[in-house]
């Protein structure tokens, strides 16, 4: 019985933490810390946790500079560039509206599957796509779902994060991660992504010590880094353990409890708008992941 039932557990218990980090990026950007500074601590963060549990397996790693460049484009694809977007989006747009536009990143994966020769077209999957469209267009077109008008601009900034998130799956799922198991990978990118970030948030003024006020938005920076680091690693995981296919329905979690944690952690009230949308996401979701098999 546990056998059968614990890769849903865990598929819950990801998409609870990964679903938790988006109503926390608000609160992390909530008293005027900006993008560089933030993904510069949580770069770090993430660099010494990681660093701590490779000492600790005592497996020595290889790196070569084909490991360099692995690290290098995860870490702009997968950190850097999306997180940006993401920490931009977050001051302006409300937590739940982000879950669901995050959610795109499986509408956006499929037409870069196909440009990286990844796979094949499909009218059902097509479809899933036009409907995670229209799921986008019943959240913000509707004046009674997003009365201030003036912060639409950042909703094409928020799809940026997904994009890049969809780069970077079909990005590994091509290419892979050569030797380097997930933990070895995220360290890697983490400690090149934050040599690559250090100098625009020096340049731009944004470092800072969140020592000297440490409150809500330090510790929901600190609460993000620990939950992406111990989510995505465990993510990997669950892949090589069920497929692919399986673990990628984490986005369906994710986005459901991205809602949720929204409306517990920072009393947001929604539309009836949201909601519809966030069943047309869920529906486009459904029918632009379906695969005859895992791959």
């Amino acid at each position: 019985m546990i056998q059968r039932f614990w890769p849903y557990l865990v598929l819950i218990l990801l998409g609870a933490g990964w679903g938790a980090s988006i109503p926390l990026t608000k609160i992390a950007v909530s008293t005027g810390h900006q993008e560089f500074g933030l993904i510069f601590w949580q770069l770090a963060i993430m660099s010494v946790l990681l660093s701590v549990v490779v000492v600790l397996r005592g497996k020595p790693v290889q790196i070569g500079l084909p490991s360099i460049r692995l690290f290098a484009i995860v870490a702009l694809v997968g950190t850097v560039l999306p997180n940006t977007a993401s920490y931009t989006a977050a001051v302006h747009l409300p937590a739940a509206f982000m879950a669901i536009l995050i959610a795109t990143v499986a509408m956006w994966a499929f037409p870069i599957a196909i440009a990286m020769g990844q796979d094949q077209f499909s009218w059902k999957r097509l479809s899933g796509l036009i409907i995670g469209l229209i799921a986008v267009v019943l959240l913000v077109a509707p004046s009674a779902s997003f009365p201030d008008r003036s912060v639409l601009w950042f909703v094409p900034i928020a799809l940026i994060a997904p994009f890049f998130y969809g780069i970077e799956g079909n990005y590994i799922s091509k290419f892979g991660t050569l030797h380097h198991g997930p933990i070895e990978t995220l360290l890697g990118a983490s400690v090149v992504g934050w040599i690559i970030v250090t100098p625009a948030a020096i340049v731009t003024g944004q470092v800072f010590n969140p020592l000297a006020n440490f409150g809500a938005a330090e510790l929901a920076l600190l609460a993000t880094s620990l939950i992406h680091a111990i989510v995505y690693t465990s993510y990997v995981w669950l892949v090589g353990r069920v497929g692919s296919v399986f673990a990628a329905q984490v986005s369906y979690m994710v986005t459901i409890f991205g809602v949720c944690w929204s409306i517990l952690f920072l009393g947001e009230e929604q539309s009836p708008y949201l909601w519809a949308s966030l069943v047309c996401m869920m529906a486009g979701m459904s029918l632009v992941q379906t695969r005859s098999k895992d791959t």
